[in-house]
């Protein structure tokens, strides 16, 4: 055994030459951009995805910040479009190294109704845009992958325990957190590695839709061991963490970055 203490590369450049696909920034509130802060930050480079024209002009200033050279739309509802980034990262860059999957959708009158009340249009959409997108990209992003890599997803406690308004999501992300873990075994001997991160409530505009959103943020704060609410900034920062080598060997799971919350009946 070697009694020689590592040589860490400075921080800053622990991801330098690292590529990454960042999908699910709509503005400065997004988690995804709180990633890809992150990820920046330690040296990565970054592809950024925009839902539509009507969100480009939020997301290009950011895009720019990031000084990021493949900038195009992805809206996984239009054939084709997930397959087009792709091919461009595959012809600029050759190689992915790690994937943010950030977005979710279910249809108002399906998200605000019971979970057996449902109809089947409103399940498949929820289903479609927050689960299968992930296993399309993961598809997608698993032969570039050629030296390993990592491919994240955002989950919420709602898929694990019955949050009040969270309805019918919380079934699309229990579905999606089972996903991560079989894909995980697949990917896992080529050195890729699989997570769902879970943050605690943030007051994102996705968050915007649910009901009596409020009053949860407030429970969580009072309730959570840290006393704290996370910020995009937080959840950011151990994502990119889990990119690093040094992760190298978790996998598979889903990891809360809630202030403990989730420990707490």
């Amino acid at each position: 055994m070697s009694s020689a203490i590592p040589v860490y590369p400075e921080t800053k450049v622990a991801l330098k030459g690292r590529k990454g696909l960042i999908v699910g920034i709509a503005n400065e509130q997004s988690i995804a951009w709180g990633c890809a802060k992150a990820f920046r930050a330690l040296g990565a480079d970054l592809a950024v995805t925009y839902l539509n024209e009507k969100a480009k002009k939020h997301v290009q200033p950011l895009a720019s910040a990031l000084e990021s050279s493949i900038f195009m739309p992805m809206d996984v509802g239009i054939a084709g479009q997930t397959e087009a980034v792709f091919e461009r990262i595959e012809k600029d860059w050759g190689q992915l190294d790690f994937l943010v999957h950030s977005i979710a959708f279910s249809p108002k009158e399906a998200l605000h109704g019971r979970v057996i009340d449902v109809q089947r249009d409103g399940f498949l959409a929820t289903m479609d845009v927050s689960c299968w997108s992930f296993l399309r990209m993961a598809h997608l992003a698993e032969p570039l992958m050629k030296n390993g890599g990592t491919m994240f997803t955002m989950t919420y406690y709602g898929s694990q325990m019955v949050v009040e308004n969270y309805n019918i999501m919380g079934v699309a992300k229990a579905a999606l957190e089972c996903a991560v873990r079989y894909v995980a075994a697949e990917v896992g001997p080529k050195g890729i590695r699989v997570h769902a991160i879970s943050p605690g409530p943030l007051a994102t505009r996705a968050a915007s839709g649910i009901p009596e959103f409020d009053e949860l943020m407030a429970k969580a704060q009072s309730k959570a061991p840290a006393r704290s609410l996370v910020s995009i900034d937080d959840v950011g920062k151990a994502v990119a963490f889990l990119a690093l080598d040094g992760a190298k060997l978790m996998t598979g799971d889903t990891i809360y970055i809630d202030g403990g919350y989730h420990i707490i009946d």
